[in-house]
């Protein structure tokens, strides 16, 4: 059984290293250890502007298996993570499920270009292509994507 609750101080560490691992699995290249500091600053900056972190909190033993962060003002999605040992569990649809929740009317983001299995993902949960852009870290090539309410 999952649940999901907003972020606390005592997720820094399993949140760092489930941050970590994702994106190792997606880019092996790039040393994501080296950019803890700025993820742990990206979140407080964004968290301070009214983003909320949603953790995925496997119950009983309380571990953090994914996260979400969400501006519900602006419907900006800036990370979505799973714990690679539990993908295929679910768990993305999950945390977009929340953020939706969060932001109901849209929910936008950008996508590495490269990063095709997360496109996939986005595509079978609903989301458009946009607009194309650049990672303002890596440089690499991004296409922003979004999710609207179906308005009848």
């Amino acid at each position: 059984m999952t649940r999901i609750r907003l972020r606390t101080d005592s997720d820094w560490a399993a949140l760092l290293d489930l941050w970590v691992a994702s994106w190792r699995e997606t880019f092996p290249d790039i040393d994501f250890d080296a950019r803890r500091d700025w993820l742990t600053r990206q979140i407080q900056r964004l968290e301070a502007a009214g983003a909320q972190t949603l953790c995925l909190v496997e119950i009983p033993h309380i571990s953090l298996v994914g996260f979400v962060i969400i501006d519900p003002a602006t419907g900006w999605l800036d990370q979505i993570c799973v714990e690679p040992s539990s993908s295929g569990k679910g768990f993305g649809e999950k945390l977009l499920r929340a953020a939706r929740e969060a932001s109901p009317g849209l929910v936008q983001l950008d996508v590495n270009v490269e990063n095709i299995r997360a496109i996939r993902f986005y595509e079978r949960n609903g989301f458009t292509k946009t607009e194309a852009g650049k990672n303002p870290l890596s440089g690499r090539a991004t296409i922003k994507m979004e999710w609207r309410r179906a308005s009848f």
